[in-house]
C-alpha cells in the first residue's frame, strides 16, 4: 500500500458573520441560511455539545439530534488567535478529511467554522485503559501518521517555532497583561526566563533525538476522541493544534492525557506494559499504512519507548506555557495557573530520569 498522500486542494465557503460568545442564536440563523436553506429558522435546536477550556461547540439540527444533516458550530475561544494559525487548521482539515480521518469542513465564518458531526460518544476517561479502545486510538493515530503533505517539500516539526511563540507572547506581555485569573497556585509558576532556558536545554536534548516529521494531531486528550461503539471505531475531532510534528512528541502527548484536565493525576500515566501494547498496535498501524510490511523488532519498540517518554517533556512544557497565555486572556471558568503548574510541576520531575534515558540499546 502507497504512502497516504493527496495533492487535492479545496476552497471553502466563508461566511461573513461574527457571533456573539454570549448570545450567539441570531448570529447561527444566519449562517444555517447558507448552509442549511431548507431549514425554517423556527423549527431549527441547538445543543450545547461543551463549553471546552478553548472553545465553545454547539450541535444545530432540525427533527432530532441523532438525524442527518447536523451542524456542529464551533466558535473561537476569546485572543485564541493569538496561538492557532486558523488559516493552517482549515487546511489540515482538508487533508484528513480527504483520507476519511476528519469531520468534513462546512464553512468557516469571522470567529469560528462550522463542521460534519462525527457520530458516536466523547471518550470517558476510564476507556483510554481498555484494551479494545486503546488498541483503536493508537490504529487511528498511525493511519493520520501515514498522510504525507500536499507539498513536495519535506515539513518542518512545529514545535519550537511553537513553544518560542508561547514565550514572546509571554514575554511581551510580561507586564501590560498581569493574569486575570486569581488562583491559589500563583507563586508557584515558574519566572519566564526560566521557562525560556528550559527550552533551549530541552531543545538542545531533543534534536539529538531522530524521531521522524508527521501529521499530528497535538492535542489528543479524550474529549478529542469519538468512540463508536456500534461500529467498532474511534475518530479524532477538533484539529486545531493539528499540524506536521515529531511523531514521539504526539505519542508522548496523548499519554500525558491520560492524567486528565479538570483534576490532574499523574498517577494515572500508562503503564510500561500498556504503552508497550499501544506502541506495539501503532506501528502495525503505520506499517499498514506506509507500506512497508516487516515485522516489528524488540529493539525498535523499546527506541520508540524512549523517544516517547523523552518528547513528552516538551508537551508539558508546551501545555504549561499556553496555560498561562490562557490564564491571560481567556474569560473560561477555568484555573489556568492551577494547570500550568501541574504540567511545569511534572516536567521538572520527569526531567533528569527522562534525560539519561540511552537509546543506544
Amino acid at each position: 500500500m502507497d504512502p497516504i498522500q493527496s495533492n487535492q486542494r479545496e476552497e471553502f465557503l466563508h461566511i461573513d458573520v461574527h457571533l456573539d460568545e454570549q448570545a450567539p442564536h441570531a448570529g447561527i440563523i444566519k449562517i444555517l441560511k447558507s448552509l442549511r436553506p431548507q431549514w425554517r429558522a423556527e423549527d431549527i435546536q441547538m445543543k450545547v455539545f461543551t463549553e471546552g477550556i478553548t472553545n465553545q461547540l454547539l450541535g444545530c439540527y432540525v427533527g432530532s439530534v441523532s438525524e442527518e444533516g447536523l451542524v456542529l458550530v464551533r466558535i473561537y475561544g476569546q485572543m485564541t488567535e493569538l496561538f492557532v494559525d486558523r488559516k493552517k487548521e482549515t487546511e489540515i482539515l482538508s487533508l484528513l478529511h480527504v483520507h476519511g480521518c476528519g469531520p468534513e469542513l462546512y464553512c468557516t465564518f469571522q470567529n469560528g467554522m462550522c463542521y460534519e458531526f462525527v457520530k458516536g460518544r466523547v471518550l470517558d476517561d476510564p476507556l483510554l485503559r481498555q484494551p479494545s479502545v486503546y488498541r483503536l486510538i493508537a490504529a487511528e493515530m498511525g493511519k493520520i501518521h501515514a498522510i504525507k503533505p500536499r507539498a513536495v517539500a519535506s515539513p518542518t516539526p512545529v514545535l519550537w517555532s511553537k513553544l518560542s511563540h508561547y514565550l514572546q507572547l509571554l514575554q511581551s506581555s510580561e507586564n501590560d497583561a498581569p493574569f486575570c485569573q486569581r488562583s491559589s497556585v500563583q507563586q508557584n509558576v515558574p519566572r519566564i526566563d526560566l521557562l525560556l532556558n528550559e527550552m533551549e536545554d530541552l531543545k538542545k536534548h531533543l534534536n539529538g533525538i531522530d524521531s521522524p516529521t508527521v501529521l499530528c494531531h497535538n492535542d489528543l486528550l479524550t474529549k478529542n476522541i469519538i468512540h463508536n461503539s456500534t461500529e467498532g471505531v474511534v475518530k479524532f475531532i477538533d484539529f486545531e493544534y493539528a499540524d506536521f510534528n515529531y511523531q514521539a512528541y504526539d505519542i508522548g502527548n496523548h499519554f500525558n492525557e491520560f492524567a486528565g484536565v479538570n483534576n490532574v493525576d499523574y498517577s494515572l500515566y500508562p503503564s510500561h506494559e500498556l504503552q508497550m501494547d499501544w506502541l506495539t498496535i501503532y506501528l502495525q498501524s503505520l506499517r499498514h499504512y506506509t507500506g512497508r510490511d516487516c515485522a516489528i523488532t524488540k529493539r525498535e519498540l523499546q527506541e520508540l519507548y524512549i523517544k516517547v517518554c523523552k518528547f513528552s517533556l516538551a508537551s508539558h512544557l508546551s501545555w504549561g506555557l499556553w496555560a498561562l497565555l490562557q490564564a491571560k486572556h481567556s474569560i473560561i471558568d477555568f484555573d489556568f495557573l492551577r494547570y500550568a503548574t501541574a504540567r511545569f510541576n511534572c516536567y521538572f520531575e520527569k526531567k533528569q530520569d527522562y534525560f539519561i534515558m540511552k537509546l543506544n540499546i
